[in-house]
């Protein structure tokens, strides 16, 4: 991603981030959600649209979709807000999607937990048990 990219990415996770801090969106699906937090932000090479991920913690799929649809409903709203920060020629349209990025890593962990160590070191755990004085004695 170029400079210019990132730098408006990250101004528009900053505005949003602004006015999900400061409760300006009055949906009752945005507004009794509890933290919602951006985590990353996408925009298009033309600048016409931003997808933005975000994550709400300790809520079910359900819940999350109903914040999404609170978010996407408010788009023109972030939209503008966008507009009159950048003061670019266009203005991205926002998208809102659910980050998924924890419950994958969370799934991942979970798995390495299940098979346990490698052979490798299931291997070399009988070796380490071993004292150094072991070995003098049973000669």
């Amino acid at each position: 991603m170029s400079q210019r990219l990132e730098r408006v990415a990250g101004e528009v996770r900053a505005v949003i981030g602004d006015i999900l801090a400061r409760e300006e969106i009055k949906d009752p699906r945005v507004r009794g959600a509890g933290l919602i937090t951006v985590t990353n932000v996408h925009v298009s090479g033309d600048l016409r649209h931003a997808r933005v991920m975000f994550i709400v913690h300790g809520r079910d799929a359900a819940a999350l979709e109903r914040v999404r649809q609170g978010l996407d409903h408010a788009s023109g709203y972030f939209r503008s807000a966008i507009a009159r920060r950048l003061r670019t020629k266009a203005s991205p349209a926002v998208i809102f999607e659910v980050d998924q990025v924890f419950d994958k890593a969370m799934r991942v962990e979970s798995i390495l937990r299940d098979l346990g160590p490698p052979p490798a070191a299931k291997a070399a755990a009988p070796e380490a048990d071993a004292t150094p004085g072991d070995d003098e004695t049973k000669e």
